[in-house]
């Protein structure tokens, strides 16, 4: 096989960008991109879900997803319209607001969003109307054993830190929830120094503060957050079960994650490919789970994908009969112990290197792709070079990093283990027992 490219001639995203803070707090990130179509633009609010209180989870979810349903200036009708007839869209949730439209109205979607950030008004038929929406679907999640699987296996992760709670909260927590609890929770906590704002599109980067400084004028600034909590379980053997009479068993597998900064991050990249996320058969999990031993259609397993600032979870998971459970958890344990023991091949070290440098520029074509990973590289203080600096690790990877990336962490003998549908905890507490 031939070797890899070096990283000079592969195709890195030039990902161009200014920094700007402005007079309400807020940081924004401004990358030029010449000729493009569409542009795009993302608030990120700090804080999320971990500001619910307790006995009201899913306020900072509703919140943000009324945002562009009505605001002092703009009626829910009127700003519709005017992201249809723009070709545009924009939304909002948990985390802040997002949206896109063609270049040529890069105003417009600014002002749309500054709209969301600073005037929403909370209309009482929108506000009761989307409430209803979310408690109907709590409803329905609360039976669906692939979701409570999920989110079981998400708090024995994490245990009492709010990343084991349910963004959107759950029935009894959305009940509680009253129009005036979203219209105090906005003006509390949407303020100028917990919003990062990026933008992508074909504008010069100081028009863009130009006219986001006037736009954002009357935003408070508010006080930043603090440091995020970093206290989590320390890592065991946890098992849990939601049985429910179904065909099938949800099961998740794994334990606490890395964060985005771990210099083993792009050895993990490479393992995640070679041991659950590679396409076709180039992952070891699909090609014996799946397609050897025909236990489901879909599994994979990851460790790499949900790293950020805070810590992202292991996660191997599976939909299978009720009869193969013992045999697909062996199978997750005995290809991760093997991944650790031994050195992988060459030609995967080599086909996973070459398919990840190879898609990676593809990934930011769309500008929606863009603004997060600037909001994404803001957050955990990534250089500017972060993404050439990606692509130089991903061909430097060998296969010695991606055995010690796995030995390190990766734990077989200390994880979480879920199950959802008609499986019992007993049976699933069985299985980790060496």
């Amino acid at each position: 096989m031939k070797p890899n490219k070096s990283a000079r001639q592969l195709a890195i995203p030039a990902l161009p960008v200014e920094r700007f803070e402005l007079s309400c707090g807020a940081v924004l990130l401004v990358s030029p991109r010449a000729g493009a179509p569409v542009c795009a633009v993302q608030a990120h609010l700090r804080g999320g879900h971990s500001l619910d209180p307790a006995d009201k989870a899913g306020i900072a979810y509703l919140t943000g997803s009324l945002v562009d349903q009505g605001t002092r200036n703009r009626t829910e009708v009127e700003m519709a319209t005017e992201l249809e007839n723009a070709g545009g869209h924009l939304s909002g949730g948990g985390t802040g607001v997002a949206g896109a439209m063609p270049s040529a109205h890069w105003k417009l979607l600014l002002d749309l969003l500054a709209d969301c950030l600073l005037a929403p008004v909370y209309p009482k038929a929108n506000f009761d109307r989307q409430k209803q929406r979310l408690l109907d679907r709590l409803t329905v999640d609360r039976d669906e054993p692939r979701v409570r699987a999920a989110l079981l296996f998400r708090k024995l992760v994490y245990g009492d830190h709010w990343l084991g709670t349910a963004e959107i909260g759950d029935v009894d927590s959305v009940s509680k929830i009253q129009r005036r609890d979203i219209v105090s929770f906005h003006k509390k906590n949407w303020k100028g120094r917990r919003i990062v704002i990026s933008f992508s599109g074909a504008v010069d980067p100081k028009r863009v503060r130009r006219h986001l400084e006037k736009a954002l004028h009357d935003l408070p600034p508010g006080e930043p957050l603090g440091p995020p909590n970093m206290e989590f379980p320390p890592l065991a053997p946890r098992t849990a079960a939601f049985t429910a009479d179904r065909n099938q068993v949800h099961l998740f597998l794994g334990h606490l994650g890395v964060r985005r900064e771990d210099p083993d991050y792009p050895a993990l990249i490479v393992m995640d490919h070679v041991l659950g996320t590679g396409p076709g058969f180039t992952s070891r999990i699909t090609r014996r789970l799946r397609d050897e031993l025909g236990l489901a259609y879909t599994v994979y397993a990851d460790i790499s994908g949900s790293a950020g600032v805070l810590p992202g979870m292991f996660t191997a998971y599976i939909g299978t009969s009720p009869e193969h459970v013992e045999t697909a958890v062996d199978g997750f344990l005995h290809e991760i112990r093997t991944i650790q023991k031994k050195l992988i091949r060459e030609d995967e070290l080599n086909l996973a290197k070459s398919y990840l440098t190879g898609s990676f520029p593809l990934g930011f074509e769309r500008a929606s792709r863009r603004v997060q990973t600037l909001i994404l590289a803001e957050r955990c203080g990534l250089p500017s070079t972060h993404l050439s600096d990606l692509v130089n690790a991903l061909v430097s990877v060998t296969r010695e990093d991606v055995r010690r990336a796995a030995r390190k962490h990766l734990d077989p003998d200390r994880v979480c283990l879920v199950g959802g549908g008609p499986v019992k905890h007993s049976q699933l507490k069985g299985l980790l027992r060496s």
